[in-house]
């Protein structure tokens, strides 16, 4: 019998709409259509100009044929058209391809074709890469070109003979009549992963999950209204956290970067009165060592968010000391970025800096409108005892999780067994909930038959005062299978030898995990600042290694 609230009470235009990001965009140009959206050198661009510019961005997409499901992939720094790209193409129906910069010509020609692209904008700076991308190419598929031109950089070097940004959106329509979508499980971008093994997989967002990922930002912050934002964290990866939405909904400032450095990032500070911004834990480190006379006259009471590895406790220590909170989140491209967040506790704030730097290293628990995140034991499926010592697999449920993998429905039924997403890392749950990251599957390392967490032992590497980065991987041993190797890169000046970090782990570390050689020198990173482990397990010939 059907129940009497589900009689005459009909779902309708009235009492339902999609939820969708594109709503914060034009709710703040209504509402506040004269307060600043957009920073970028001599640049001031109002919320209302950015609504109107990406209305004509959307009709300028429409009259080229490009709709619904289309992708149209962007090769941009963090700049305006970069920002105005996060609505431009979903309010036209079409999705968002943000393309990371540092890729090789060969990996961008296999997204593109993958993506199955219609058009590509590109920033001056990346030309010759995006040329030779596409004479890469397989797809047989007409590829629009857009070229941004940016006053910042200069002419480009390689000019591909598109059409001029500003000539694009001067075609459209500032009054276009966008919809959001039918359906928020559509598609409104498309991200890949790393690809560190096999060509990388296509993640697709839908708007519920960005509109989802969005508003907890704004939650786990308690992100007020017209917060200035610095875009030190680059918008093509996860699409920038969701931040772009996030401002948005805020009514915020964009501060654009076209990249980070030290001086530019203290300047923007200043000038702009920033209130908020992100990174990996490199970008924060790069503050934190910078020269004190740089720091001067930065505003206190800044907000940084960090994920990735842990923060140690210098981190923390030098980052209170510049007047900044930090907070520490944790993700993957799956999830939208950022999808658990270290909550803190005022009573916290009365423990030493050991203590909290302890507590702070955990990755917390599930974002606002996540619906679950749980450490369980993959096998069963059931949750591990909430002991802090028994290893699982963290696993998300809900809201903030991609709709799968691009024409992959393997990997996608994979990563969904049993009605979870398998992030593939191993944690344990503390008796609060808290969860605390032990390492990959693939980044455990087994010594003589004993489990050893590289982060761990990275953990106590980041405790040294001469260490700025730091990696742990295999490196195969004729009698143990494999030991653990320390990539190392020391503050400039430093001088630490081999012995000394021995020394250190040992008073921290039992003896097995203690690492048995030390390699010096600068670390390979991606452009996000994440180090690039599978470049340190090929130099360690981890593959090699065998378990014992």
């Amino acid at each position: 019998m059907t129940s009497i609230f589900d009689q005459h009470l009909p779902r309708t235009s009235a009492n339902f709409a999609p939820l969708s990001p594109l709503s914060f965009l034009e709710r703040s140009a209504e509402v506040y259509p004269e307060r600043l959206a957009i920073v970028h050198g001599p640049l001031r661009q109002t919320w209302a100009q950015t609504y109107a510019r990406c209305r004509r961005f959307a009709s300028s997409l429409r009259r080229l044929g490009i709709g619904k499901n289309d992708t149209v992939a962007v090769l941009l720094p963090n700049t305006p058209p970069m920002v105005e790209a996060h609505f431009g193409v979903p309010m036209a129906g079409a999705v968002l391809n943000a393309l990371n910069t540092r890729l090789d010509p060969e990996t961008i020609a296999f997204m593109l074709d993958h993506g199955e692209a219609k058009a590509v904008i590109v920033d001056p700076e990346f030309g010759g890469v995006l040329a030779k991308a596409m004479a890469l190419r397989t797809s047989t598929q007409p590829l629009v070109l857009i070229e941004v031109q940016d006053a910042l950089y200069g002419p480009a070097a390689h000019p591909l003979g598109g059409t001029d940004y500003e000539d694009f959106l001067a075609a459209g329509d500032p009054g276009f009549a966008w919809e959001l979508p039918a359906d928020e499980w559509d598609a409104i971008a498309l991200n890949y992963t790393s690809g560190t093994t096999g060509n990388p997989k296509g993640v697709v967002y839908h708007h519920r999950g960005a509109a989802a990922n969005a508003i907890s930002n704004v939650l786990e912050w308690d992100m007020p209204k017209h917060a200035v934002y610095l875009w030190t964290l680059p918008m093509f990866h996860c699409n920038g956290w969701c931040f772009p939405w996030t401002v948005a909904a805020r009514a915020g400032v964009n501060v654009c970067l076209r990249r980070v450095d030290a001086q530019a990032i203290f300047d923007a500070m200043r000038e702009h009165g920033v209130t908020h911004y992100c990174g990996a834990p490199i970008v924060h480190g790069l503050l934190v060592n910078s020269p004190d006379a740089m720091k001067a006259g930065v505003p206190a009471g800044i907000h940084a968010m960090v994920a990735g590895a842990a923060p140690p406790a210098s981190m923390i220590e030098g980052m209170e000391k510049m007047g900044f909170d930090l907070t520490h989140v944790y993700g993957l491209t799956e999830v939208y970025g950022p999808a658990t967040v270290c909550a803190k506790h005022a009573a916290w704030d009365e423990l030493d800096i050991g203590e909290r730097a302890r507590l702070n290293a955990r990755q917390g628990v599930r974002y606002h409108l996540e619906r679950d995140v749980r450490v369980l034991n993959p096998e069963t499926m059931q949750p591990v005892p909430q002991d802090g010592e028994t290893m699982g697999e963290i696993m998300f449920k809900g809201n903030i999780a991609m709709k799968g993998y691009l024409k992959n429905p393997q990997a996608t039924e994979e990563a969904f067994a049993g009605g979870w997403f398998h992030s593939g890392d191993l944690a344990v749950q503390y008796p609060d909930g808290y969860i605390k990251i032990k390492d990959r599957s693939k980044d455990i390392i087994i010594s003589g038959g004993e489990n050893i967490s590289s982060i761990e032992v990275e953990d106590v590497l980041y405790r040294h005062p001469d260490v700025l980065a730091a990696a742990v991987v295999a490196r195969p041993d004729p009698k143990w299978g494999e030991t653990p190797c320390a990539f190392v890169e020391l503050k400039a000046g430093a001088q630490t030898t081999q012995e000394d970090i021995v020394a250190h782990c040992k008073q921290h570390l039992a003896g097995f995990k203690v690492p048995r050689a030390v390699v010096f020198g600068e670390l390979p990173k991606t452009s996000t600042g994440k180090i690039q482990k599978f470049e340190l397990r090929k130099r360690a010939d981890s593959a090699n290694a065998i378990d014992v």
